[in-house]
């Protein structure tokens, strides 16, 4: 019954396509059609991920809570299963997830279209919603944001691959570009967020040829996300009504030393990374085990914030009258990402860094005496800052916070604090931690041959030009 209905409505649909007598619009829906479909498929799979990701994070403060020492078998035990995960089936998908669809977009070109399958794909999106949740599961101080980023192009990727010949042709690129704005749209809630993320990171001279695309899945996929979760905000409605007047000179010094402490992160992170290449396999696995103990150790015996992405950190500085951490708690949620994302498993580094701007933020007011509203709006400049310190990208940092927090009144402020944190993390590295992970993707990438039986294949080069980084 159901499949003579099936075969009815689609002679239907046909029909009625058929019926339209303007090439012009029967091409711009043959061209559009893959945009909603792969949207409304990232906004549900956005918003799965986001559900196994916030039990697996109650999951871990849960196990921390009944006695301190189980954190040191599950953290090395969930780590080690995070990083064996992506190293046997997909090393692509390891670490964030933007720098690797920064490299697919770079790589979206005649010559190197097929070595986009190393860095976007359904194996990828598998592996890393897995590796991810098994991160949390032990602990990590990572985010979803990133990942859910990759997971997006790789679902757009996945539409473009299999429209059918006849249809027009969308150019990956744009397809790629689309996929990341719906992506973070819907892992945040942002839409203009999304947008500007892909103009400012991603598009930058290409906008002009698919903004209506790039509107349509970002509105698509957030709808798509708010029909499962609701209308909701990322953080809040914090309290800045009532600021002081001089608030801007304080902004300015905590946008400057969170840009410098975000950069720093990002420099620490890759050197660590590089470092990495030179142990031998055993060497490698002494780390992971290392650094899982590490964050074992700071859970049970520091604090628990240090597990997590921290947006618990960041409701309490902001909704509760203790605007401040204790002092040791930036020093933590610094250290933990950095242990976190060199592990080799799949995590981002989008929500670590807000909550470490928080904490920052939130220990500078309090050496100024501020509170409330003050307090709120340094502790925001302060995630604006660190966040535009990873990833050099002042406007989409902005935005995001301005977003989450449905604060429109600071935009100046917020805008401020991006700008003065973009300049003074060139203190310490020119280049952002996601554009050079993004050089070292696309030349893993040009090594790379589709996958046989969904392992990972590559060319044979020197042993050296072989040793991925893990």
């Amino acid at each position: 019954m159901f499949k003579h209905w099936f075969i009815a409505f689609k002679q239907g649909i046909i029909a009625r396509f058929n019926a339209i007598n303007n090439d012009a619009v029967r091409r711009n829906i043959l061209q559009t059609l893959p945009f909603w479909i792969a949207s409304a498929l990232t906004g549900l799979v956005a918003v799965l991920f986001a559900r196994l990701f916030d039990w697996a994070e109650h999951m871990v403060l849960w196990l921390a809570g009944m006695q301190w020492w189980i954190l040191f078998i599950t953290c090395p035990l969930f780590f080690w299963l995070s990083w064996w995960i992506v190293n046997k089936f997909s090393p692509g998908a390891r670490g964030s997830g933007i720098p690797q669809v920064m490299a697919a977009v770079e790589l979206s070109n005649p010559r190197d279209n097929e070595k986009v399958g190393y860095l976007l794909g359904l194996r990828i999106m598998v592996v890393k919603i897995f590796s991810s949740i098994l991160m949390v599961l032990g602990g990590g101080a990572i985010g979803r944001e990133g990942p859910t980023i990759q997971i997006a192009g790789s679902i757009f990727k996945f539409v473009n691959d299999i429209t059918p010949d006849s249809w027009p042709k969308v150019p990956r690129k744009n397809m790629v570009i689309t996929g990341a704005a719906a992506g973070l749209a819907a892992a945040f809630n942002t839409p203009l967020g999304g947008i500007v993320f892909a103009v400012e990171e991603l598009a930058k001279n290409h906008f002009k040829f698919f903004r209506t695309p790039l509107f349509a899945a970002v509105i698509i996929s957030g709808l798509a996300a708010q029909a499962l979760l609701g209308p909701y905000l990322y953080l809040g409605y914090p309290t800045v009504t009532g600021t002081s007047w001089y608030i801007f000179f304080p902004i300015m010094l905590t946008a400057a030393l969170a840009g410098i402490a975000g950069a720093g992160m990002g420099s620490s992170i890759l050197k660590i990374s590089r470092w990495k290449k030179t142990l031998n396999k055993r060497g490698k696995l002494y780390f992971l085990l290392g650094v899982a103990l590490i964050m074992a150790t700071l859970g049970a015996f520091v604090t628990v914030s240090a597990l997590g992405p921290g947006k618990e950190i960041m409701n309490d500085l902001l909704f509760t009258h203790t605007k401040t951490a204790e002092w040791y708690l930036p020093f933590v949620r610094f250290m933990g990402p950095v242990l976190s994302f060199t592990a080799g498993g799949a995590g981002g580094i989008f929500a670590p860094s807000l909550a470490a701007g928080a904490t920052l933020g939130g220990t500078i007011s309090y050496w100024m005496g501020f509170a409330d509203a003050n307090a709120n709006l340094m502790i925001l400049a302060g995630m604006v800052g660190f966040l535009t310190g990873i990833t050099r990208s002042p406007f989409t940092s902005a935005i995001l916070v301005l977003e989450m927090t449905d604060r429109h009144s600071v935009i100046f402020h917020l805008m401020l604090a991006a700008l003065i944190s973009n300049l003074t993390a060139m203190i310490i590295d020119r280049k952002s931690l996601y554009d050079q992970l993004k050089e070292e993707y696309i030349e893993e990438a040009k090594h790379y041959e589709e996958p046989v039986n969904g392992f990972k294949n590559f060319q044979k080069k020197s042993p050296q030009e072989n040793s991925l980084p893990d």
